[in-house]
């Protein structure tokens, strides 16, 4: 009943919002992209997005789309592995940014090992700095991470915009500095974080810093003050801090995979990874609505 060809351009709009971002990732024209979804919604007998010039958004219906075409691209895929008989081997060197601790990502990653048993998968979570520098030395197969905003590396799975957020609680005094919670460098959210207070001209002193993200919002719980972070992932206990505020605007963020340089032995466990990530991308995020 449905196309998977239609499914993949499905969930790659649902992940980016955005028609434009999903012809590029799947190498299609735009007006493509608007067929297969229309014909999506045809196939389904309902409408999946609302959308106008300025934005995408999921509807009720495109919401319970996104379980059901995972689920069928999974099987759809296991089903190929299967019967051309390809199984992936190797070691695969996989970093993670630590924005996707408290995030579904360790779903995908369950279900890549289920899928690929023979592939020696090693994981490491650190700053996105870190991660970029690890893969242009060699270090890493593929990565995971936000990416600066100049940097046009990468495929991307998810844009979302950096906000300020701390404890409900949490009131910031106009006249003493922004007090800062944040990583260490070469933390890219640090970096833009105190780019941001610079341009408008406000004071600032770090208050905790650590290569943790669980260091990091413990002592944003405890009201020591405020931290950058993607909208889309803020952790539970921890709110957006109001406009009236006064603090700067952050801008946007991309996270995105970037594959090593170098080709290795894991190239084909890197590739079904990668794709496997860009198909729960939609997993990516944190919602009290769908939780962990």
């Amino acid at each position: 009943m449905y196309d998977p060809s239609q499914l993949r351009t499905f969930l790659s709009v649902a992940q980016t919002l955005s028609f434009t971002q999903a012809a590029r990732r799947l190498g299609l024209r735009q007006s493509t992209v608007s067929q297969h979804v229309r014909r999506l919604e045809d196939a389904a007998g309902r409408t999946l997005f609302t959308r106008d010039t300025h934005s995408v958004e999921l509807t009720e219906d495109g919401e319970a789309m996104l379980g059901f075409a995972r689920r069928i691209l999974e099987v759809h895929e296991q089903a190929a592995a299967f019967f051309t008989g390809t199984r992936l081997r190797g070691r695969l060197r996989f970093g993670a940014s630590e924005d996707f601790v408290l995030t579904r990502l360790p779903e995908i990653l369950e279900g890549f090992r289920h899928e690929h048993p023979e592939v020696d998968l090693e994981l490491t979570v650190e700053l996105s700095g870190t991660l970029h520098e690890q893969l242009a030395a060699g270090k890493l197969d593929l990565v995971l991470a936000k990416r600066r905003p100049e940097d046009p590396r990468g495929e991307l799975v998810r844009h979302d915009r950096l906000v300020w957020i701390g404890a409900e609680r949490l009131r910031l005094d106009p006249d003493r500095p922004v007090p800062l919670i944040v990583y260490p460098p070469p933390g890219i959210t640090r970096a833009l974080a105190l780019e941001a207070l610079e341009r408008q001209g406000l004071q600032w002193r770090v208050v905790c810093t650590s290569g943790s993200l669980n260091g990091l919002v413990a002592a944003a719980r405890a009201g020591l003050g405020v931290m950058a972070h993607s909208r889309g992932l803020i952790p539970p206990g921890l709110a957006r801090v109001p406009d009236r505020a006064g603090l700067p605007e952050l801008g946007q963020v991309d996270f995105v995979l970037v594959h090593g340089r170098r080709r290795t032995s894991a190239q084909g466990a890197a590739d079904a990874l990668a794709a496997a990530i860009l198909a729960g991308g939609d997993r990516l995020h944190r919602s009290e609505r769908k939780g962990l």
